[in-house]
């Protein structure tokens, strides 16, 4: 039997960074929900389907496998047989990804084939809905969150390390504003199940929210 780990949580609250933490820790797979959407964005390249085209987004699902798996220790998402992370990171795919993601027939694609994974391997997937609609059924459920302000701060300091011109307020409205989207959008709004464990990172660094998230496991 596999080990399934759901961690949701709002934008900036360090989901991805821990989940792989995490996975690495454990020695479980960690499930990189957007580069699955990425992977399906370049077939739709490939196969020179418009963003646009609905009929043509939705023969295409029928034809595409998407898994990951690990080879040498580096995390390989496979596309119909095909390793594709040196194809998937650039801006082109990132903008089919952000335009196809919006399709329900795109989406329920790619959470069926997040829950097949989930069915053969220990997962960790992090994301809005993975606890409430993509894994219903995980061992662990964790709730992630932090204050808006900390939130903002740590986005900051991440732009200022880039050397990127920015406004703390400014970004804190955002996080507050995207929140409020993730949370009232009509398809799988951003909750915390009500198996979920709330975490609040907002006094922890990486290391201690991993060590928090261990214990929760271990509790399980």
């Amino acid at each position: 039997m596999s080990f399934n780990i759901a961690i949701d949580g709002p934008a900036g609250a360090g989901k991805s960074t821990i989940a792989k933490k995490l996975a690495k820790d454990l020695g479980y797979i960690y499930v990189d929900t957007g580069a699955m959407y990425r992977a399906m964005a370049y077939y739709f390249l490939q196969n020179q389907i418009a963003p646009d085209d609905l009929e043509g987004i939705t023969d295409a699902c029928k034809n595409v496998e998407i898994s990951i798996e690990y080879v040498n220790g580096e995390q390989c998402v496979i596309l119909n047989g095909e390793n594709v992370n040196g194809v998937i990171r650039t801006e082109e795919v990132g903008n089919m990804a952000s335009a196809t993601s919006i399709y329900p027939v795109v989406r329920e694609k790619l959470v069926e084939l997040q829950q097949q994974l989930a069915k053969k391997a220990d997962v960790i997937m992090d994301g809005r809905d993975i606890g409430t609609v993509v894994l219903p059924k995980a061992d662990v459920k964790i709730y992630l969150t932090a204050s808006s302000k900390v939130r903002a701060e740590r986005r900051y300091k991440e732009l200022q390390e880039k050397g990127v011109e920015c406004n703390l307020e400014d970004i804190e409205k955002d996080i507050i504003d995207r929140d409020y989207r993730d949370m009232h959008r009509e398809v799988s709004p951003l909750k915390q199940a009500i198996d979920a464990v709330l975490l609040d990172s907002s006094t922890l660094d990486i290391d201690g929210v991993v060590e928090k998230m261990k214990e929760i496991i271990q509790g399980a």
